[in-house]
């Protein structure tokens, strides 16, 4: 089978698309990619892309957006950051696995965790995108 490599240029729609999923709005996505490309070498292999375009997003947003979590105990970070990068690289995962058809050996590559665990992320993450998506359907 002769692979396709893609060029960081080919990739804008891809990286725009997780962008957008991640973060739920257009003038937000628009701020990611172009952070992302402006600290992506022109010749850059897709996954170096795509770990560029996650460096972005935890720079950006400290994974705030998705997971909202109070710190009770008085002391930040920690646990508390540990649990929402878990939660972005869980929906990057899947997102990565069905926007941009990425295989789990890619993954796992690029979020810097073991393939079973990554295969791990994609079956709870795909049934949370799931079970989001129906809740938001019946509100």
């Amino acid at each position: 089978m002769i692979e396709i490599k893609k060029t960081p240029m080919d990739l804008i729609n891809d990286i725009y698309s997780l962008a957008y999923w991640m973060t739920g709005s257009e003038k937000a996505s628009t701020e990611l990619v172009s952070r992302t490309y402006l600290n992506t070498e022109i010749n850059a292999p897709e996954t170096e892309v795509i770990k560029t375009f996650r460096e972005c997003y935890i720079d950006t947003y400290g994974q705030n957006a998705e997971l909202d979590i109070h710190d009770t105990s008085g002391t930040s970070g920690g646990l508390i950051d540990s649990l929402r990068q878990w939660s972005a690289d869980i929906k990057l995962s899947v997102l990565l696995s069905e926007l941009s058809g990425l295989k789990h050996a890619q993954i796992s590559g690029i979020i810097g965790k073991p393939v079973e665990t990554v295969r791990l992320w994609l079956f709870w993450g795909r049934k949370f995108f799931v079970n989001d998506h129906l809740l938001r359907i019946s509100a």
